[in-house]
């Protein structure tokens, strides 16, 4: 929730020489601070002016040149914000030097990547994972930078506000924090490991959405599964993993997993803070990647989408799993590239084009998860006593029922099913099969 006392930033985004720029990369600049500014906004903060910084020959103290510190100081000194937001990674260094120098707090692009993870994060697993991950991030900062952002806004638990006396916590204090937080989390993560093994053993297909920060993810969630996640035009909207069950068209039931949205330059202990929403990828029998199309950057963000499966060792253009969602196609208003994308769709069996906003073609998109999920299906027929309602019950839960012959003593059932779960069911209820 927006607190009443607006608080204001400037945004800024240094565009170094092309090798050492880790955010720009291939992205034109004018997207590059759109995002920038979006990361803002996503903690509601009021963003009074984002500007391009170039600088030629980055400074170990201040990572501006001279001449970039005054311009800029001139510029705060007018505007007066809350917070100064470089977007790039500062040094421990340079982000003190820049406080001094601007007179401003200061807080560079992990820390607000921190700070909205903060604000989003709501299982106690993913508030325990934000604290540690800004714990490291904090390690070798001699103050915590988020006390700037007031309680009002929400967030875990350890951020502090404006009013509060500013905490120094020295290594050993942070280091005796971060050894716990690893331990509590090696404990939940052994529990959901038993949970996924239990889980195994009667499976429902995983289909996870994945794809760029404000891709439309969590709406294709609400969707396809009339739920409620929250879903709005802000950056990082989802980050605690979300699942519900799902039945397709042929009747079968699958369990449908939004996850975090990806993003360029995503500090790498950020990525394994969230393994959770990622493992669900990992272990998915259908992965959906979902882009917006209507962006003229969606390339680039695909290519980031790419890079970051490809740490999961997830090989994209390889990968069965890996459908492309190209959604948002009712913003497609002009002939231009994606509309070029949106008709190669049409031949390319890997690709789809739809509108999670108005419905269009996610009927033909949960006819492509079926024929996914059904693809080494093998059709058996089994005879089972009316009294076993167990077996029954399974085999309507995990299976496509073709055929079904209610008889005095018996039941005929013709069915479609995974080999993997032919050899459970038979394994569990001792029932043979007929090739049907």
């Amino acid at each position: 929730m927006k607190s009443e006392k607006s608080e204001t930033a400037i945004v800024l985004h240094p565009v170094l020489p092309h090798a050492l720029s880790s955010v720009t990369g291939n992205r034109a600049v004018e997207d590059v601070l759109e995002e920038a500014e979006g990361l803002a906004r996503a903690i509601w903060l009021d963003v009074l002016e984002t500007r391009a910084v170039k600088v030629s020959r980055p400074s170990p103290a201040t990572l501006f040149g001279k001449g970039g510190v005054e311009t800029i100081k001139t510029l705060i000194e007018e505007l007066e914000p809350t917070i100064v937001i470089v977007d790039h990674n500062l040094s421990p260094v340079q982000q003190r030097n820049l406080e001094e120098e601007w007179n401003a707090k200061v807080i560079d692009r992990t820390g607000l990547i921190l700070e909205i993870f903060g604000a989003r994060a709501q299982t106690s697993e993913g508030k325990i994972q934000v604290e540690l991950a800004a714990l490291e991030y904090q390690q070798s900062r001699l103050v915590r930078s988020w006390t700037h952002l007031e309680r009002q806004r929400g967030g875990a638990g350890f951020m502090g506000g404006p009013g509060e006396t500013q905490i120094e916590m020295d290594r050993r204090i942070i280091r005796d924090r971060i050894t716990k937080l690893r331990r509590d989390l090696e404990q939940i993560r052994k529990t959901r490991d038993l949970q996924r093994k239990g889980r195994e053993k009667t499976p429902f297909p995983i289909i996870a959405l994945v794809g760029y920060t404000n891709a439309g993810k969590s709406t294709l969630f609400n969707k396809m599964t009339k739920s409620d996640v929250f879903a709005k035009d802000l950056l990082f909207a989802t980050l605690d993993p979300t699942m519900r069950q799902l039945k397709l068209p042929n009747a079968q039931q699958v369990i449908l997993a939004d996850t975090v949205g990806f993003i360029s330059n995503l500090p790498t202990h950020l990525v394994a803070a969230f393994r959770a929403t990622l493992e669900q990828v990992q272990y998915a029998d259908v992965i959906m990647h979902v882009r917006d199309i209507s962006r003229h950057d969606s390339p680039a963000q695909r290519q980031d989408v790419i890079d970051v499966l490809a740490g999961l060792d997830i090989d994209y253009d390889a990968d069965p799993r890996v459908i492309e969602v190209l959604n948002k196609i009712d913003l497609l208003h002009h002939e231009h590239d994606q509309h070029d994308e949106k008709r190669d769709a049409l031949f390319d069996p890997r690709k789809i084009a739809i509108s999670a906003l108005t419905g269009e073609g996610t009927a033909q998109l949960m006819t492509m998860i079926e024929n996914i999920v059904s693809h080494d299906r093998v059709r058996v027929k089994y005879t089972i006593p009316p009294e076993d309602g167990e077996a029954l019950a399974w085999l309507h839960a995990r299976t496509r029922i073709i055929d079904r012959k209610d008889k005095e003593k018996t039941i005929a059932l013709t069915v479609e099913i995974s080999p993997a779960d032919q050899g459970r069911f038979e394994d569990r209820f001792d029932y043979g099969t007929k090739k049907a």
